[in-house]
């Protein structure tokens, strides 16, 4: 007999990101209208770093550092560093389990005697543990320990094209493995790739406002733009977490070594909607009218499974069962700020908020930073506005170098 885990793992990669929001929409009453994008692959939305997580998830115009891969690769150009390298780590779910992490390395290199252009990668591996399963029927409690996991490698390239104006592209790989191989019955479970590429744009000016010089800036970036991620041997296409970041930060000086910095970042999934039988079917069971509804359900359920990755971005915009003001809910935002002493000492805080009917993953969160001329550590806590989610109380920490402070400490100049 063929056994097959497959989907559940699946399931439950897909439900990590919004396990909070059920139960809360529930108590709130609206279950019936819980509607989530659902995506394939859906760890490569998670914040990888502890400053763009302490400031509520962002990072589309804040100033560039060396995790700007995820947030908006394109800053890199105007990065004030030659070059760099981080780790980060975040236990994941630690309210529920103790062994889903993710794990973060992102690097980049300035090119040339220009400083205009930079080359820059990120590696990343999400664990969701170690499972044991048993075969069903099988006396002899035969088992497998399984350890299903997500990971992705981009390269990226970025470049000035003025003196306030850059461009930057990502190429990524992705590999999903979230089932096993039943080597009784033959079934051959593989792991899932896909490959995608993002596209982002970062302006920086400096207006004087009275007799200080402030910094005002604006980016946006296109992430993971590609094929569909095939699960189950090709039989499952998902649609990949493919996302629109836009963003602006005003950074103005307190007073000498101390800067304030205020954000906002906007987000919708380019994801087209999974069309929901309720929102079809609305006659009574077994009448002809009720048979319409089902045809007219089952060939919208059809097209959005076979929907192209590049229809679906344009479709995102206009398929919301509830019109332009359900669009509107599928928009997430973060509002967030960084206290700075000398490029020293950093505090940060921020708030993150999505619709309780659209994942309902909304958070405070707050951090700080220390920096040397070589080495910096951040950290960041998270504080979900529902008691019951498993996201709460969620962790992160990040170690970045500096490659000028480490060619200066060794006297290479």
């Amino acid at each position: 007999m063929k056994v097959k885990i497959f989907f559940s793992y699946m399931a439950v990669g897909l439900l990590l990101m919004a396990v909070a929001a059920p139960s809360a929409s529930a108590q709130n009453g609206i279950k019936d209208d819980f509607n989530p994008i659902e995506t394939g692959v859906t760890s490569l939305s998670i914040a990888p770093d502890a400053r763009g997580a302490s400031m509520g998830d962002m990072g589309a115009a804040t100033d560039p550092d060396v995790n700007s891969q995820f947030w908006n690769p394109s800053k890199y150009a105007f990065a004030y560093s030659r070059g760099g390298a981080s780790l980060s780590y975040t236990p994941w779910l630690r309210k529920l389990v103790n062994d889903i992490f993710l794990a973060n390395l992102s690097g980049y290199w300035k090119l040339g005697s220009a400083d205009n252009q930079a080359i820059s990668a990120s590696l990343r591996y999400f664990s969701l543990g170690e499972v044991t399963t048993h075969q069903p029927g099988d006396a002899q409690g035969s088992s497998q320990t399984l350890n299903p996991y997500e990971m992705s490698f981009d390269v990226g390239y970025s470049r000035k094209l003025s003196d306030k104006y850059s461009m930057g592209v990502v190429f990524r790989y992705i590999y999903s493995d979230l089932g096993f191989s039943d080597s009784y019955a033959g079934d051959q479970s593989t792991g899932a790739s896909a490959f995608s590429a993002d596209i982002s744009g970062y302006f920086t000016t400096y207006p004087l406002i009275g007799r200080n010089e402030c910094q005002w800036s604006w980016g946006w970036n296109i992430s993971n733009i590609g094929t569909k991620v095939s699960y189950n041997n090709g039989e499952d296409p998902a649609f990949l977490p493919t996302n629109l970041r836009l963003g602006t930060t005003f950074a103005f000086p307190l007073a000498d070594y101390h800067t304030l910095a205020l954000s906002l970042d906007l987000n919708k999934l380019l994801v087209p909607t999974r069309p929901r039988e309720k929102d079809y079917v609305t006659a009574a069971e077994n009448t002809e009218e009720n048979l319409e509804q089902q045809r007219e359900y089952n060939e919208a359920l059809e097209k959005w499974e076979n929907m192209s990755p590049i229809t679906g971005i344009f479709k995102s915009f206009t398929d919301a069962p509830g019109g332009f003001g359900e669009e509107l809910k599928e928009i997430n935002w973060s509002l967030g700020a960084e206290y700075n002493y000398n490029q020293q000492f950093f505090v940060r805080a921020g708030y993150h908020y999505e619709n309780e009917m659209k994942g309902n993953r909304s958070y405070f969160s707050m951090g700080a930073g220390f920096s040397l001329n070589v080495v910096r550590l951040d950290a960041a806590y998270m504080i979900a506005t529902s008691q019951t989610s498993p996201l709460d109380q969620t962790l992160r920490f990040t170690l970045s170098f500096d490659m000028d402070g480490l060619r200066d400490l060794f006297g290479r100049r």
